[in-house]
């Protein structure tokens, strides 16, 4: 028992993501006004990207900037060395979300302006359906 509970607090910031996804999943499913879902929607990307940001960390690991002569005499220890892909594809995985969330703004404000109003089943009811 005391295992299962130090690898559990071990594993605190896994732990902590987990529980960002569901609140924006429970935003996106559970909610009626589109704002809230996009706000959900926000909250579950930045959830995933701190998974991955963390899941690229290395206690005690070095940067990636090498010395050419050093690496091609002696090689490369990658297990002193961060790798540097996670981060990058998250920096490009934040520019999407921002751009995604301009865009899904600017619609909700045309639906707005159509529909008077942002809840889901008003808008439905409107549509006829």
């Amino acid at each position: 028992m005391e295992q299962f509970t130090a690898s559990i607090i071990a594993k605190y910031n896994y732990w902590i993501y987990v529980t960002l996804m569901m609140i924006g999943f429970y935003a996106m499913i559970g909610k009626r006004n589109l704002v809230k879902k996009l706000i959900g929607m926000n909250i579950f990307q930045t959830a995933i990207i701190l998974m991955f940001v963390s899941s690229g960390v290395k206690i005690g690991a070095k940067i990636p900037i090498l010395d050419k002569h050093k690496a091609l005499e002696h090689g490369i220890g990658v297990a002193g060395v961060v790798n540097p892909l996670p981060h990058v594809l998250m920096l490009t995985a934040i520019v999407v979300s921002v751009s995604v969330t301009g865009v899904a703004l600017a619609i909700l404000l045309r639906i707005y302006r159509k529909y008077g109003t942002l809840d889901e089943d008003e808008i439905l009811e409107k549509l006829g359906k």
